[in-house]
């Protein structure tokens, strides 16, 4: 694939990705103040940090795209569905991350 023609995919697959994020915060979040509340509800209900539970979302869909590469055709869901999410998590996890960088800095300051 040429360059130009990968720089024209990643703008289509950048705009399914923040269909897909803006879809599962309306979704799962359930609020607009706070787009990790999904992950806070579950962490508290399993005593584990939303990181943690997260990750093991995320993980489900590693294990579809896995599936996917090994020749597993029978999926619930198109492989792309899995990648597009897979992005969303680990978009989410970076802004947990910098949340955490952000409050960090902010009592260091104090």
């Amino acid at each position: 694939m040429k360059k130009k023609h990968f720089d024209d995919l990643m703008e289509v697959i950048v705009g399914e990705v923040k269909k897909t994020r803006d879809e599962g915060q309306e979704e799962y979040a359930h609020t607009q103040s706070n787009v990790f509340a999904n992950f806070e509800r579950t962490a508290n209900l399993l005593n584990e940090s939303r990181e943690k539970v997260l990750m093991t979302f995320l993980l489900k869909h590693i294990d579809g795209i896995s599936a996917h590469i090994k020749g597993h055709e029978s999926q619930r869901e198109d492989v792309t569905g899995r990648l597009k999410d897979a992005i969303v998590y680990l978009m989410l996890l970076w802004g947990m991350i910098e949340e955490g960088r952000s409050v960090y800095e902010s009592s260091e300051k104090s």
